[in-house]
């Protein structure tokens, strides 16, 4: 299998049709043999049940894993790594705020042999920006690559660690998640941290980005849960 998609989804039932859609309308479009893994990571609404309800063709499987109660993004997407077996594999956040077109950008890379992970970054020079953050999350992104670089130790050439669009080569991504203690929104960093760790090469790609608004990280609770999940980090991976 060439290609699996997993898309996270919390309370997404009115965007989840679409971006199943999407991710299988490019999968046909490029004749990638794949599978669409949608991990309903505790939803209150009938994202599930929307989830199953779109129709793929017969070529793509479609899986819609589920569970109660919430656990968190990183969870959800350890679970859908679980559940995935193609060459390479990937995550997007739910509300297409990144065209699936933008994978082949990665999946060059990976298929080069230079590589090992590709993430989409919103900070590269040739990355456009249609629609911007609300101010607030400009200046806590700025305060939040400080601190995973300063005290986290992620590499200064990743730009933009916290883009939910990222690829792995299959066998990679299935053993860092594998690993991975974090379950809220702290996952990217981990697994950054693991992959350096073991010797594996990152690459960034520019993406088209359009902010999806209606997110699922409350900035203030996320915030003081995202400092305590980053030394819950530290301290998994020996870094005090």
């Amino acid at each position: 299998m060439d290609l699996s998609i997993i898309i996270p989804v919390l309370n997404e039932k009115g965007k989840i049709s679409t971006d199943i859609e999407a991710a299988a309308d490019f999968l046909v479009r490029h004749n990638f043999s794949g599978e669409i893994i949608v991990v309903d990571d505790g939803s209150e609404d009938d994202t599930s049940d929307q989830a199953k309800g779109t129709q793929v063709p017969e070529a793509i499987e479609l899986k819609v894993i589920g569970y109660s109660p919430n656990r968190g993004k990183g969870y959800a997407i350890r679970k859908g790594m679980e559940q995935s077996r193609g060459k390479i594999v990937m995550f997007a956040d739910s509300g297409l705020c990144i065209t699936y077109e933008t994978a082949l950008k990665g999946l060059e890379l990976l298929k080069s042999g230079e590589y090992d992970l590709a993430h989409g970054s919103r900070k590269l020079p040739n990355s456009r920006i249609i629609r911007t953050h609300r101010p607030y999350r400009h200046v806590s992104s700025r305060v939040f690559r400080w601190i995973v670089t300063r005290f986290m130790g992620i590499p200064h050439e990743i730009s933009d660690s916290q883009c939910g669009f990222k690829m792995y080569r299959g066998e990679v991504g299935r053993q860092l998640y594998s690993q991975c203690i974090s379950e809220r929104f702290m996952f990217d960093v981990e697994v950054i941290l693991r992959a350096v760790r073991e010797g594996y090469k990152i690459c960034e790609f520019p993406v088209d980005w359009n902010s999806d608004r209606d997110t699922r990280f409350r900035f203030v609770r996320g915030s003081f849960r995202s400092l305590w999940d980053l030394m819950a980090i530290r301290r998994a991976l020996k870094l005090l």
